[in-house]
């Protein structure tokens, strides 16, 4: 007998779509902030409720009363919208009849993400019992939706104390509707943000009976995870307008959980202060079959056609094929147009290298690798530390390492669009792409190919100008040395043959103890460094215990238990745990990298009048006469405080130091602001520089200070060339203004003047 039959799904279908097809619960939570996103929401907060707290496991752990509540001031939905969309899975109305036409949000305009309607199953993955509050935008009543699924097992088989057969459909879920009492005006705090207005509608979703174990850590790694759903490369690189703001928020128990932004800063100045090689502006044309980018600052253009790249074995075996003629082509690739920026560093870079990074520093580049982002949200795990998706490490175990940029020696994104990417999708399970066609393929290698030819081209200039510097390093000793065997037959009975030997001789000898002394301070610096480990630790340390001693001081307040005594008491104790740390950061503040922050126009007297005020006790106290000539217009350096900081008190120190010698009686420095000519001239009337002494004073570790450790004009030459400036002696009449030593500082930038 023939019949005609209905798909009709068992409930355990719920677990495969929720808890099985979801990976953890981060991926849970991301796609709801992504509803409350493609829900035109400003701000977005998750609220961990009702966790307890074990103080001697120093964590929070689950109870049956924790919930987890995600609210926000998105659209919200009426009763239509519940019974014709949230209530279907995978609706249809996310997705366009016209594929070439982009969904976007209707107030904010933001690309619709949500296509599949997976994010309702996401809960599943994080509790059983789950109501929905929701109020529309414009509307007087709240919707309430309540999935309470506790009553079913774990898998959705049957119903608690009945043996049947339990079918999707037969899962009913109560809607009604009432007076708005959740969703009311009301002043809400995200982060740091205050939102006064306009959260009279949207949704909270109330999750309890909740799976999975919960604890500090783990809400930490969320909050952190989920503030890199947008790019963070616009929080580096662009301000975002307040209309466009979606702030994601985290709180545990009723207290903020700020996330801090301080390691994006961080990671900003190392892309910008020390990256060898910075791919911006980049551009893949797929119509063309180039690319276009700039490497540190220069322009290229690289065509698929290109030897450089259409000759690599990688690109070859994916896009080379035989025509009719048995000639080799490079077919087109089907992955659309995408834009990309890449910064290289150099780890192998040593202490004298501008581009040299530290433990710490390090750590920070290696936290991040090539992130994806499609219309600006980010495509996980694309990204993380522990993914692949470029294939960089599989090539360089099964091919010779050093042909290949290391996955952990790059960070940078890719950019990619629904509209000029249609065939590049996201997984359902939303762990990257769908390997379906050739697009996604095209694309990983076409990028991969990219880094491999930035590898063996500009990457090794940038190797072989570093080998060519250390060469020519040698070559000062050894052309030094070169010259006694020349001059040796002739010294004997000699005199002026004598005098000429006994010169090189010397100079031999100074190049020689200037690389010794260089050695020995390389272990100085090191135990400077853990000095400075162990400092910061220990400001660390004080800083938590006086925000804490704060923190419980407020609630004790306003508690109303404490006294004026007991308060004061309490305010000269957290006073001494602030001093102790000013005390060891005046320490050693001058020994911090303190190049690496964002540029912006400085107006250089500005700082300059910081400076005087600090020298000003040392300046009167050793009788120096201190002026200021000032010539033309302001000196504009487009720059960071700290560099100029740096350069000045390095300038001031060394000054005083020499006048300080004890037959200069009349002491006097004197500093030219030069406008028309964008330089400074720093002078002062010591005993200047001596003529052995100026070829290596801007070398690392030289100095004719008997203490010194000669890294002050090192370091501040080195950090104004990074800006594009220059520091040097003053080599003509006209800038020799005092005796002594002369500083030319010129803020005139050559690159961009090139």
């Amino acid at each position: 007998m023939d019949k005609t039959l209905k798909i009709r799904p068992y409930a355990r279908l719920l677990t495969m779509l929720g808890e099985q097809l979801i990976k953890n619960e981060q991926i849970a939570l991301a796609e709801l902030i992504k509803n409350s996103y493609d829900a035109d929401a400003d701000w977005v907060k998750v609220s961990f409720v009702n966790f307890g707290f074990d103080k001697n496991k120093n964590g929070l752990f689950k109870t049956p009363n924790s919930k987890i509540i995600i609210e926000d001031n998105g659209c919200g939905m009426d009763m239509k919208v519940i019974e014709d969309s949230w209530m279907n899975p995978a609706t249809p109305n996310k997705k366009n009849k016209n594929e070439d036409e982009v969904k976007t949000t209707p107030k904010k305009q933001r690309i619709i993400q949500g296509e599949k309607g997976i994010g309702r199953f996401a809960i599943l993955k994080l509790g059983r019992n789950i109501r929905i509050i929701t109020r529309p935008e414009g509307h007087n009543k709240e919707y309430i939706i309540d999935y309470n699924l506790s009553q079913y097992d774990d898998d959705f088989l049957t119903e608690r104390g009945e043996e049947k057969k339990l079918f999707i459909d037969d899962i009913s879920i109560p809607v009604s509707e009432q007076m708005p009492i959740y969703l009311i005006e009301r002043r809400v705090i995200v982060n740091n943000s205050v939102f006064e207005k306009d959260n009279d509608h949207g949704t909270i979703i109330e999750i309890s009976d909740l799976k999975g174990e919960w604890n500090f850590d783990k809400i930490k790694t969320v909050n952190a995870e989920s503030q890199k759903l947008e790019s963070i490369f616009e929080k580096i690189f662009s301000e975002k307008k307040k209309e466009d703001q979606f702030e994601i928020g985290f709180e545990c128990n009723g207290d903020r959980l700020l996330y801090s932004d301080e390691t994006i800063k961080e990671l900003s100045s190392l892309l910008e202060n020390s990256a060898v090689l910075k791919i911006t502006n980049g551009s893949y044309i797929e119509k063309e079959g180039k690319f276009t980018y700039k490497a540190n600052g220069a322009p290229y253009t690289l065509s698929l056609k290109d030897s450089q790249i259409s000759g690599l074995k990688f690109f070859k075996d994916r896009f080379a094929e035989l025509n009719l003629f048995g000639e080799t082509e490079i077919r087109n690739t089907t992955c659309g147009d995408f834009k990309f920026n890449f910064f290289v560093f150099d780890f192998t870079a040593d202490r004298e290298s501008p581009y040299f990074l530290d433990k710490k520093e390090k750590a920070i580049v290696k936290e991040h690798r090539i992130y994806l982002y499609r219309d600006h949200i980010r495509v996980a795990p694309y990204g993380d530390p522990d993914n692949d998706w470029l294939e960089i490490d599989k090539m360089r175990g099964i091919g010779r390492a050093g042909d290949y940029l290391s996955n952990d020696q790059v960070v940078g994104f890719v950019d990619i669009s629904k509209q000029g990417n249609p065939r590049l999708k996201d997984k359902t399970n939303r762990e990257g792409l769908i390997e379906e066609g050739n697009a996604t393929r095209d694309f990983i290698v076409l990028l991969h190919s990219f880094l491999l030819f930035i590898r063996q081209h500009a990457y090794r200039q940038y190797q072989e100008r570093v080998i060519q510097q250390k060469e020519q390093k040698m070559k000062q000793l050894k052309v030094a040395a070169s010259k006694f065997d020349e001059l040796k037959p002739y010294v004997s009975g000699d005199s002026q043959a004598m005098a000429i030997y006994s010169d090189l001789v010397n100079s031999y000898r100074i190049e020689q103890k200037f690389y010794e002394d260089g050695l020995n301070n390389t272990v100085d610096l090191a135990a400077v460094g853990l000095s400075v480990e162990t400092a910061s630790h220990d400001m660390s340390m004080m800083l938590t215990k006086g925000v804490d001693a704060i923190d419980n001081l407020i609630k004790d307040i306003d508690g109303g238990v404490l006294t004026y005594e007991q308060i004061e008491n309490e305010l000269h104790t957290i006073r001494g745990m602030f001093s102790f740390v000013k005390d060891q950061m005046r320490d050693i503040q001058l020994m911090f990298k303190s190049s690496k922050q964002r540029r912006r126009p400085i107006r250089f007297e500005d700082l300059l009048e910081k400076v005087e005020k600090i020298y000003k006790r040392t300046l009167n106290r050793e009788h120096i006469d201190y002026s200021v000539n000032k010539i033309g217009s302001p000196i504009i350096a487009k720059c960071t405080d700290a560099v100029i900081l740096q350069l000045l008190i390095n300038l001031f120190d060394n000054a005083v130091y020499w006048l300080a010698m004890p037959d200069i009686v009349e002491k006097r420095i004197t500093i030219t602001l030069d406008g028309e000519n964008q330089q400074v001239i720093f002078s002062d009337n010591g005993p200047g520089i001596r003529d052995d002494d100026k070829p290596y004073i801007f070398e690392a570790f030289y100095s004719g200070k008997e203490d010194g450790r000669g890294l002050g004009l090192y370091i501040a030459r080195q950090l104004l060339q990074r800006m594009g400036y220059s520091i040097s002696l003053a080599d003509i009449p006209s800038e020799q203004i005092l005796s002594g030593a002369n500083f030319v500082i010129n803020f005139v930038n050559s690159e961009e003047n090139d």
